[in-house]
């Protein structure tokens, strides 16, 4: 094959963009579109773009714009001090007010899909009982949907972008799988109340709402723990996965320890203005309710309890925060949840000094989040690793879409972006093994993945996610080549990649093969 015929004069495929980077291209003319005024001798000119697009799900005119005027610490100290309710566009704001997680109170929802569920149950016939339960699969389903729409637009148009991106790794870090039981109607919730008002704030209080929150609690089957019937899977998760890690010093006597603390937590599906079960009189004073959770005394096992070489001096409900303390302020905790964290925002393989003053941040400051972070995003490793962190799927998607797309105006629908996250692998709260999507860039870098984020780049360059007009048209995609964004990374394309990109002919074209380049699939 002739490097002349992959000239293309239809949309380019995949096999001719390989072609394209492995073999390279003469440097012919370059169409003004296609013409970048990128640093010529500065790489350092591509640090401020590839920190936001770090710290944030991509790099936007404005997030630049933002960091250029405040200056980078600054900028930094603003996001990690970014607060919950930043506000969003109306538009977005407007998607997400209509939504119905967003009318009704989680408690009265997950009450009323409850009631529909059993009442299509007891329909009469079997033609009843199927087109009703049929019917409340469909809005549960929409339930979840509307969690992920909500989740992506915030993502897409927030200002406190870093909040956003640390919300999505402590629900991958404290995951759940919506398609168990009834999480669809929770997971929202879960997230709008348990994950992100803490994603910034302290390790022990996210830890908290995390473990006493309903869908945890039915994810990890501990509404069916209690005294005589215990179950192991949520004290097992526990330490295993959200705190000490494996090989974090716990044996398999301090999961059953654990798991005698949390019998009893587990969750009311009664009426919110029901009173408490009957019970003995002594234990009345120790029953707890709030919204849905609930510690139902009778189900607990008051006999005393060692964790971790220590005995428990609390009693009741007070056994899980006394437990919990101990958890978060463990040294293996501080490792593992630290090293977890650089791996997310620094890359596979984290050196063993960043690892280090990582971990002692976290415990000098009692797991405080946002020193941590302030930690790593001071040091050299994580400058060096700017540009480098291979891309997820969401971070990818999300990168592409507010590169294209911007801040403004608003997509009308995020459905697109979903179905994608689906087609990649990584649909919001879809994993369902309870250790979250890898971080690692192994498990996203297979040929499968590249050749659909192949397809997925012809879309978004193509501007496709915006609907078209009254008249069925869309505006032509913008050109990324005039964007500042490549304006600041220009000077660190790949020759192999300049070689492809000359080959465009139409800022589509252009647009396909920069998403598609290395240079795009790392940030």
């Amino acid at each position: 094959m002739l490097l002349h015929d992959l000239a293309p004069r239809s949309p380019i495929n995949r096999r001719q963009w390989l072609a394209l980077t492995a073999l390279g291209a003469s440097a012919s003319a370059v169409p003004a579109w296609a013409a970048t005024a990128a640093p010529a001798d500065l790489p350092d000119e591509a640090l401020p773009a590839r920190l936001v697009d770090r710290i944030t799900w991509g790099c936007t005119a404005q997030g630049a714009q933002a960091l250029a005027t405040l200056g980078r610490d600054a900028w930094l100290a603003a996001q990690l001090r970014s607060p919950a309710d930043a506000p969003l566009p109306a538009e977005a704001q407007a998607q997400i007010d209509a939504m119905a997680i967003t009318k009704t109170p989680f408690e009265p929802l997950a009450l009323q899909m409850q009631a529909r569920q059993r009442e299509a149950r007891a329909l009469p016939t079997e033609d009843e009982r199927k087109a009703a339960l049929q019917a409340w699969q469909k809005d549960m389903r929409g339930l979840q949907r509307e969690a992920s729409q909500r989740f992506v637009l915030r993502a897409l148009y927030s200002p406190s972008q870093l909040r956003e991106k640390m919300t999505w790794f402590w629900m991958n870090h404290f995951s759940v799988f919506a398609g168990k039981a009834d999480l669809r109607a929770s997971v929202g919730d879960y997230e709008e109340r348990a994950i992100r008002p803490h994603a910034l704030g302290r390790f022990r209080d996210l830890l908290g709402a995390a473990t006493r929150h309903p869908a945890m609690l039915r994810y990890l089957d501990n509404a069916q723990n209690a005294v005589g019937r215990i179950n192991e899977n949520h004290a097992r998760e526990l330490m295993e996965l959200h705190t000490l890690g494996v090989g974090g010093g716990y044996s398999q006597q301090d999961v059953q320890e654990l798991a005698r603390v949390l019998t009893g937590v587990g969750i009311g599906m009664r009426p919110l203005e029901d009173g408490p079960p009957r019970m003995k009189p002594a234990l009345r004073s120790h029953y707890v309710r709030q919204g849905l959770f609930e510690f139902n005394p009778q189900r607990h096992d008051w006999e005393a309890k060692t964790l971790l070489g220590q005995p428990l001096k609390a009693e009741g409900l007070a056994e899980l925060d006394e437990a919990l303390e101990r958890l978060a302020r463990h040294s293996a905790t501080a490792r593992f949840v630290t090293r977890k964290m650089a791996i997310y925002l620094v890359g596979d393989a984290p050196p063993p000094a960043l690892l280090d003053t990582l971990a002692r941040t976290f415990e000098r400051t009692d797991g405080d989040i946002a020193a941590v972070l302030a930690a790593l995003f001071q040091s050299g490793e994580f400058q060096a690793s700017l540009g480098l962190r291979f891309r997820d799927p969401v971070q990818y998607l999300l990168a592409g879409a507010r590169l294209v797309h911007g801040e403004q105006p608003v997509l009308a629908s995020t459905d697109p972006l979903l179905n994608w996250l689906q087609r990649l692998a990584e649909p919001l709260y879809g994993r369902a093994t309870p250790d979250g999507y890898p971080l690692d860039t192994a498990t996203w870098s297979g040929s499968g993945q590249m050749s659909t984020r192949f397809e997925a780049a012809r879309v978004l360059g193509a501007g496709a996610l915006a609907p078209p007009d009254a008249q069925g048209k869309r505006a032509p995609p913008l050109a990324l080549a005039q964007t500042p964004y490549l304006r600041q990374i220009g000077a660190t394309l790949a020759p192999a990649t300049r070689a492809a990109l000359v080959q465009a002919t139409s800022p589509r074209e252009w647009n396909l093969l920069f998403l598609s380049s290395p240079e795009f699939m790392h940030g």
